[in-house]
This record gives C-alpha cells, structure tokens and sequence, in this order.
C-alpha cells in the first residue's frame, strides 16, 4: 500500500477543506501513479474532488453510516478497507487523502510519494515531515521543475 501527497515546503497539505497549490503536471503524475489502481480517500476529500475518479476502485473512508454515493465502495474502519483492498496489486493501491486518512494508513504504507512544492502558503492541515522520521527513507528525488513559477520535486520514500 502506497501513499500519494503533494506537501508544501511546511509539509502543510490543505486550508479550509481543499489543496492550496495545484500544480497541473503533478496533477498528471497523479493520474499516472493510480490510474488502473485503487484509490483510498477520505470523505472530505472526495467531496472537495466531487466525483469518483475514472479508471480506478474507490474506496471513500467514512463515520457516516447513510454516506452511499454511485460508483464508490464505503469502508467504515481501516480493518474494513484492508479486508477491501486483499486481492489488489499492493503496489496499485494509494492512500490519496485527507489528512486523517494520511495519519490511520501512514503506519501501514511501504511507499510515499511526495510532490514537494516550493512554497508555503497558509496551511491548517499537516502532513508527516518524513525527512525528519526514522522510520522513512528517501529513495528518489526527481530534478527540480517549475510549473506557473512554482518549483516543485517528485520524491519517493521508502518505510525501513
């Protein structure tokens, strides 16, 4: 199971319910990295995103019994959407969001991907700082890019 964030140089992920920079050519890489894949993604989240992404299995994590939208698979606990996800390919299935979704699946995630931006706009939600956690390591890091006069790096951790 992988995990898939765009982080900003403060790691923050979010203000007020939503990305504060998006970045089109990681917006790509998104659809490259889990298209044809699994996607598990929190119901905040799916709602700021609006519909099921195409070409993927969605799974939407939720307390919200009667939350039943078309085209999506609803998971009440972690142990429910493990029990979802047994028969994926491990390396197809990405955690996308939000940010207490990060923090339930991170624990049990062998990859990271992390779009880091160059730039720190207000944020009111957090990732993980993993180049400061022992239990990850970085294992690539693209050339740095610039979109829109942002810079930006892909970056690929690894659990230990």
């Amino acid at each position: 199971m992988n995990i898939i964030v765009a982080v900003n140089r403060d790691w923050g992920i979010g203000f007020n319910g939503s990305q504060t920079i998006v970045i089109p050519e990681d917006r790509r890489y998104f659809l490259k990295m889990t298209g044809g894949g699994t996607v598990i993604v929190g119901r905040k989240t799916f709602e700021d995103i609006g519909s099921p992404l195409p070409n993927r299995k969605n799974i939407i994590l939720t307390r919200d019994a009667g939350l039943n939208p078309a085209g999506v698979i609803v998971a009440h606990s972690v142990n429910e959407v493990l029990a979802l996800v047994a028969g994926d390919e491990p390396g197809k299935v990405f955690v996308i969001g939000g940010g207490s979704v990060y923090e339930l699946f991170l624990p049990i995630c062998s990859y990271a991907y992390v779009t880091k931006i160059e730039a720190a706009p207000l944020s009111d939600v957090f990732f993980p700082n993993l180049d400061e956690s022992p239990e990850w390591t970085l294992e690539n890091q693209s050339e740095a890019q610039e979109s829109t006069g942002v810079r930006y790096t892909y970056n690929v951790y690894k659990r230990r």
